[in-house]
């Protein structure tokens, strides 16, 4: 079973080092929300201008991969890396990423703070999720893993997906304040595209891209994060590091999440100071010899399946 402290592995790297990498600043999240609504937007706006099966497939795809970097950045909220005033954080993110996905970042976070604690193990809910369903299996041939894609991009596994997704956030145990949240959100989420008649819109540019190439853009990087060919024998080898090509940087992996070893040895570090992380680890011969690299994400996991 793996260790799920870095301090337990024997590294190097000490405190004073690590202390600068653990400041947050709220305006690089607040930033990154807005830059990337700001492409939701412009691309609904020139898709929709000059409508056309050439136009619509590119922008479902970006679409896709924005809404895929929302979650990236809601992520380091989820970790209380974001605003100080935590009530007011954990707002801003629900409103702008977590209810337009039809979940909440209190909900997120105990899952996901579960799956630190225990990674790879009966008690990771991600993994007991996971483990036993066909996306996941172990081994997976190339061709079942490519299947798998094409199955995400007619929309055909995404619903899969949200169905698996119900049945999970239906266990999840919601506030009294979060359902009023979540209530009010959609009750004028629905209000506004009744009344400016945007229902063909919010189909064709949120619920597509969202059943299809957002859906495909988490499976990918889900599974490269934990599953593939990894060892499980400690933390550096439970998880991988991954170098993207520039086309995944944009799509897969924005944000430096493919970073995602060193999230799991120090999950305090923001995303912004990731490179500056795993730079520092490298001066570290436990690190540099026992972590697990692989370069780029579908030419990496193709070659390991």
């Amino acid at each position: 079973m793996p260790t799920h402290d870095a301090r337990d592995l024997n590294l190097s790297i000490g405190k004073e080092a690590l202390k600068p990498l653990y400041e947050v600043k709220p305006s690089r999240v607040l930033a990154a929300y807005v830059f990337e609504w700001i492409l939701i937007l412009g691309t609904i706006a020139l898709a929709n201008r000059y409508f056309s099966i050439w136009t619509y497939i590119p922008a479902v795809i970006l679409i896709g991969s924005r809404m895929h970097a929302l979650a990236v950045v809601m992520h380091d909220a989820a970790h209380f890396r974001f605003l100080s005033n935590r009530k007011l954080s954990d707002l801003i993110t629900d409103v702008l990423v977590c209810f337009p996905m039809l979940i909440h970042v209190d909900g997120y976070r105990r899952n996901h703070i579960s799956h630190h604690q225990h990674l790879n193990t009966g008690d990771d809910p991600d993994w007991v999720a996971k483990e036993g369903r066909p996306a996941f299996a172990r081994p997976q041939t190339r061709g079942q893993f490519l299947g798998r894609l094409f199955l995400y991009l007619i929309a055909y596994q995404g619903l899969a997906d949200l169905r698996w997704m119900a049945r999970r956030i239906g266990k999840d145990k919601k506030g009294q304040a979060e359902k009023l949240q979540m209530r009010v959100f959609y009750a004028l989420l629905f209000a506004t595209l009744t009344l400016l008649g945007l229902w063909t819109q919010y189909l064709l540019f949120w619920v597509v891209p969202f059943l299809t190439s957002f859906m495909m853009f988490q499976y990918i990087r889900s599974f490269a994060e934990h599953f593939g060919d990894l060892k499980y024998s400690n933390l550096l080898t439970a998880t991988r590091t991954v170098k993207p090509f520039l086309i995944e940087r944009v799509l897969i992996a924005p944000y430096n999440i493919s970073y995602h070893l060193e999230h799991h040895l120090y999950p305090a570090v923001p995303f912004y100071n990731l490179p500056a992380l795993h730079k520092l680890l490298m001066t570290d011969p436990v690190f540099r010899e026992q972590a697990h690299f692989t370069r780029g994400y579908l030419h990496g996991l193709l070659k390991e399946l």
